[in-house]
């Protein structure tokens, strides 16, 4: 499933409810949940959830005269596609050149490289 970068921001609400409360959010909560970090009018926020509704990123529940949104589309399925879809395009599906591309421009901290570490070795104890 595709889903452009300003519909990921709109799911990124949803995702972000539904790993705490779970509970469904109207289009309201959603333009009052993006209305201090995104400039969008509640028109486009509303076209957005009408879009990922025909995708099935998300599904609408009937509460009175309003609609209820929830995620259908998992965060970890969606930024597997995402990975996925990075590493072909740019890297032939290889994630060393992508680490490599980062450490030449400077992207990766100190932090970066520990937790890489680890997970370098973490990966080659299981292989054992």
């Amino acid at each position: 499933m595709q889903v452009s970068a300003t519909e990921s921001v709109v799911m990124g609400v949803l995702w972000a409810v539904a790993s705490g409360s779970g509970a469904p959010l109207a289009a309201e909560d959603v333009v009052a949940a993006l209305a201090q970090s995104q400039h969008w009018q509640e028109a486009t926020i509303k076209t957005l959830l009408n879009r990922l509704l025909q995708k099935g990123a998300i599904k609408a529940s009937k509460d009175g005269r309003r609609y209820l949104y929830t995620p259908v589309l998992q965060r970890q399925a969606w930024m597997l596609g995402e990975s996925q879809g990075l590493l072909e395009r740019l890297f032939d599906g290889r994630v060393a050149p992508l680490v490599a591309h980062f450490s030449e421009h400077r992207k990766l901290s100190r932090k970066d490289i520990t937790e890489l570490r680890k997970l370098l070795e973490e990966l080659d104890d299981d292989r054992r």
